[in-house]
């Protein structure tokens, strides 16, 4: 049986389709395998597959009665572990772990029903805005493959984005929900600190830096999933950031009147490509149009000194997970184990003090509580995900460019997102245009502190204002 329009399908759909027995949990996962098999040569974006286990799962009683009970579910190789799968982190050096067992928010995809089918491309340790990465090779984009996906969720982008399937796991730790989301077309909701689950992998989380989630074609679906796995883990050291109410009851809810700031501001000053100052403006007039008040406004915060913090703080934890990873396998990294850019981030911060990595995090703690400020004036503050048009393949690469150069490029590309990493709140890429070249241009809204319920319905108001499914990749034929 063939499910008709199946890529066009979000996953809510899918789901109620398999409890109503419309389809079987079975047909809907060969759905899913046949476009990995047909797209994967072109986007090089599924990096394991575990075909016989998912039909197992869907025909012998192995998926959960949860609310997407017999959707398929890729997750991304780093962070999340599951069960007897490889555990690479795009790397070379750990091309041979398995993981024991599950990670936390792995079984609670599993308890929601996920049929879990295989992993998506990363780049090395999550490092770069894109996925390229010498071990798995590049991966390209549904909309036009000599482009990038964005990284470091860019496997996983690229999967939903060429119809694969409707969400896929994918996590954040300075834009690597909301750069490939907006590279895709896709929504991405980078949600608050702690918000989901990561004990599984505390010791490479950057103390709540990173968080986990999933990129996804519908406002719903992201919702819904957050519902199903974002609730207080038992023995964690942090607060679990509370919420008013279930989030698949704020899309549609009325949005009222928000105040929203919007601003193109760098931390270089260097200006943003006017395809994406004019796709800004044309946000902000959208917003007004909806009824909010907006203005312009940007940040305004030293970024050299917020920049230079998180290096310090980022480089020591960074220097802490790979002297872990040596200790666990019992041996140092060949030379070519690893990527150049890695070396250089690993051997450079191994030379940082506790001293410095401490005052670091005072600088990040205080200027956190200056970003955040913003927000007693600010609903929502509105900029671009990327600063100009989505990259070629080899314009942002980690593996043939000198480190140097790869850090000039991330900064000029990418330099909108991390913020909201180091203040712990959410923030989400929402589709808002295309570029010269017909690739998406994502529009980032950050909220305040535990405060998704505002961006899921204004996420959910702009998906009906600008439906950003009704275009499609030229991939799907």
């Amino acid at each position: 049986m063939t499910i008709e329009n199946y890529s066009e399908l979000d996953a809510t759909a899918l789901a109620g389709m398999v409890r109503s027995g419309e389809v079987s949990a079975l047909e809907v996962l060969e759905e899913a395998i046949a476009r990995v098999e047909a797209y994967n040569p072109k986007l090089n974006a599924i990096t394991y597959k575990a075909y016989d286990e998912a039909r197992a799962a869907a025909t012998g009683g192995g998926l959960a009665d949860g609310p997407f009970r017999g959707v398929p579910f890729l997750i991304k190789d780093i962070a999340s572990p599951v069960k007897g799968w490889p555990q690479t982190s795009g790397s070379r050096f750990l091309s041979d772990d398995i993981a024991p067992e599950d990670g936390a928010l792995t079984r609670r995809f599993r308890e929601a029903g996920l049929n879990l089918f295989g992993k998506t491309n990363t780049p090395e340790f999550g490092i770069t805005g894109t996925t390229e990465g010498a071990f798995h090779g590049p991966c390209r984009n549904p909309w036009n493959t000599d482009y990038i996906t964005g990284g470091s969720s860019g496997g996983a982008a690229a999967s939903v984005a060429a119809g694969v399937l409707p969400m896929a796991h994918a996590s954040d730790g300075l834009g690597s929900i909301r750069i490939p989301a907006a590279c895709c077309g896709l929504f991405g909701m980078k949600t608050t600190r702690d918000r989901n689950p990561n004990s599984s992998y505390d010791d490479a989380a950057a103390i709540g830096m990173t968080v986990e989630h999933v990129v996804s074609r519908s406002v719903r679906d992201s919702a819904a999933l957050l519902d199903a796995t974002g609730y207080p883990e038992p023995g964690a050291p942090f607060a679990y950031p509370g919420k008013e109410r279930q989030y698949a009851e704020e899309v549609g809810a009325p949005v009222g009147r928000l105040r929203v700031a919007f601003h193109s501001e760098t931390p270089s000053g260097r200006p943003v490509a006017p395809e994406i100052r004019a796709a800004l403006e044309e946000t902000a007039k959208l917003l007004e149009a909806l009824g909010h008040d907006v203005e312009e406004r940007g940040l305004g915060v030293d970024y050299r000194r917020l920049y230079l913090a998180q290096r310090a703080v980022s480089g020591s934890n960074f220097a802490a997970t790979v002297d872990g990873l040596i200790a666990a396998k019992g041996r140092e990294p060949e030379a070519e184990e690893m990527e150049a850019l890695t070396w250089r981030n690993y051997r450079g911060s191994k030379h940082l003090t506790g001293s410095e990595a401490m005052a670091g995090w005072a600088t990040l703690r205080s200027m956190s509580r200056e970003i955040l400020s913003r927000h007693e004036t600010y609903d929502v503050i509105l900029s671009p995900v990327l600063a100009e048009g989505v990259p070629k393949i080899g314009e942002v690469d980690p593996v043939n460019m000198a480190p140097r150069d790869v850090d000039r490029r991330q900064a000029e590309v990418f330099p909108f997102t991390p913020p909201q990493n180091f203040t712990g709140q959410p923030a989400m890429s929402v589709p808002m245009g295309r570029d010269g070249n017909g690739l998406p241009i994502g529009m980032m809204f950050a909220g305040r502190y535990g405060d998704e319920g505002t961006l899921f319905r204004l996420a959910a108001q702009l998906e009906e204002a600008r439906p950003w499914q009704a275009v499609r990749p030229p991939l799907w034929g």
